[in-house]
């Protein structure tokens, strides 16, 4: 990179700091003045992460050594000061960050910014940690991001106050906290050994690190992964997810769901760069519990999908049955897989948020404990009579139509059904472990097709059930009122969606690239580390 292009990378840190410090000293009461500074901020985010994921896409690939971008704050050498890198994945999760932030944020701009102070400013703050973490390239430097990160959450999940909201906030703030502490734990036992903490130099020191200290840098990352997990809600450690989801305002929620996403990229990012095939003796570390966890996580999060009465719950459940299914994705070990678990990641993402957004417009117009009722009724078969009086084949209200509509395009996107990009991504991640050449279908192969089917098929069951007591069961007495600014947020993910099958070609082209960079990362691993690897192409200068 040359000249002012050389500071893109850090433009999406940098903007959402700026903006969100700045409206902290701008009075409360002014909300227009605020809204109109934070929707400028996150449309330039979003114009700049499809120009870094076309600077990305347009790094050349060869032989599994990919060049990378490097900005180095300061211009100190990468073992010492801060470095930022950019590849396709780190491009990827900042395009889904920026897509989610205005989605997000528009949507708010209709009540809930009006239901609490600074919620503009721990929106950007929001914005800021996580493209922070997905730029960063030394764990030091992920805690602080996701600590800025978390720190925003916190303010977004208690946003619009409420018994509820608080008691799951405060829930929500101390399992994090602890996370954060297993994270400092970790990354001290890592630096102990290793000497360092940065990505990259990591990479090139695990696999010559003494055979008697292995140990402990292993029981450091073991330690690293399960704050990693606890923020993706891995089984046992995501008890907390679905309540505090769904307890969450619907624009919190909404950018809130990434987060979980952000333990999925992290995991990702440090499994394969320190045990992955240059790992040496750690080669391969902890996969087998990668995907026990990710097939435990999807049967937990279907009988949550099953047992759930709630569409808010539902939703939270969602995220579960998302993440067990990239935990095993990865676990699996194999670039095609993780190609196709890519594709599933940007779907799951658009998908879940918008039907958190779906979800407040849905039940505007019904009463309080509608769905407890409609299962109530459901269980005990109280069954209404027909009134001779009553209308048949009243006209349903054009509001509801398309919200019906919406919701259909959610359950078919959230159980993975054709042809929409849920299907397509499982397909995409299938395909490579059923066609496994002539060594035959493994164990694994089967257990993540079974857990697939069976958790689609929960998800088909809950979200009928759920549609037909909403929409046919238990209709509204008025049509509830939506504004322009609140469904267009839902229509744009759900085409975004639609977009993605479409386009499934080169978005899996896409896909396919970023996860053979990530299964041989020697170009990684050279454009970062002061000493490169032999292999690694370097495009830019340092900065």
């Amino acid at each position: 990179m040359s000249g002012w292009t050389n500071h893109l990378m850090i433009a999406p840190i940098i903007i959402p700091l700026v903006v969100g410090a700045a409206m902290m000293l701008i009075d409360e009461r002014r909300r227009t003045l605020k809204a109109a500074l934070g929707v400028a901020s996150t449309l330039v985010l979003l114009v700049l992460a499809i120009v870094l994921l076309r600077m990305a896409d347009g790094m050349p690939l060869d032989g599994g050594a990919v060049t990378v971008r490097v900005y180095r704050l300061g211009d100190w050498p990468s073992l010492f000061g801060i470095v930022l890198v950019l590849d396709r994945l780190a491009a990827l999760m900042l395009l889904l960050t920026a897509i989610l932030g205005c989605a997000a944020l528009v949507f708010s701009l209709a009540r809930w910014q009006h239901a609490g102070a600074h919620f503009h400013s721990l929106f950007q703050f929001q914005l800021m940690g996580l493209n922070g973490a997905f730029l960063t390239g030394d764990l030091f430097n992920l805690f602080v991001f996701f600590e800025i990160m978390l720190a925003a959450s916190y303010g977004l999940a208690l946003h619009g106050s409420g018994l509820a909201r608080v008691r799951a906030g405060l829930h929500y703030l101390v399992i994090n906290l602890a996370a954060s502490l297993l994270f400092l734990i970790g990354v001290s036992m890592i630096y102990g050994v290793a000497g360092t903490l940065n990505m990259a130099e990591l990479a090139n020191r695990i696999a010559v690190i003494a055979s008697e200290d292995r140990a402990l840098v292993e029981a450091g990352a073991a330690i690293l992964g399960i704050a990693f997990l606890i923020k993706a809600g891995m089984w046992p450690l995501g008890f907390w997810l679905p309540n505090t989801y769904a307890t969450v305002s619907a624009a919190s929620a909404a950018i809130i769901s990434i987060l979980s996403k952000v333990g999925i990229y992290a995991v990702l990012r440090l499994w394969l760069l320190m045990f992955g095939e240059s790992g040496g003796a750690s080669a391969g570390f902890g996969g087998v519990w990668l995907l026990a966890g990710g097939l435990l996580t999807i049967a937990f999060g279907s009988v949550a999908v099953l047992a759930t009465q709630s569409m808010a719950r539902l939703a939270g459940a969602s995220v579960l049955v998302s993440s067990g299914t990239l935990l095993a994705a990865v676990g699996a070990g194999q670039s095609a897989v993780i190609g196709g678990a890519l594709f599933y990641l940007t779907s799951s993402v658009l998908a879940i948020a918008g039907f958190f957004l779906l979800i407040e417009l849905v039940e505007r117009g019904r009463e309080v404990g509608a769905d407890v009722l409609a299962v109530t009724r459901e269980a005990f078969g109280e069954d209404e009579e027909l009134d001779e009086d009553d209308e048949v084949g009243v006209p349903i209200p054009a509001t509801m139509a398309v919200l019906g509509a919406s919701f259909i395009a959610c359950a078919l996107l959230l159980a993975g059904l054709p042809p929409l990009s849920g299907f397509l991504a499982k397909f995409a991640m299938l395909g490579p472990l059923l066609s496994p050449g002539g060594t035959g279908v493994s164990t694994t192969a089967w257990a993540l097709l079974a857990a697939l089917i069976l958790s689609g098929l929960a998800t088909v069951i809950a979200m009928t059930r759920t549609g037909i007591d909403v929409f046919w069961a238990s209709p509204v007495d008025t049509v509830p009122r939506v504004r322009v600014v609140e469904l267009a947020p839902v229509i744009l993910l759900l085409t975004l969606c639609v977009a993605l099958s479409v386009q499934a070609g080169p978005v899996m082209r896409y896909m396919e690239a970023t996860a053979r960079s990530m299964q041989a990362p020697h170009g990684y691993i050279g454009g970062v580390s002061p000493t490169p690897w032999p292999s690694a192409t370097v495009e830019g200068g340092d900065r």
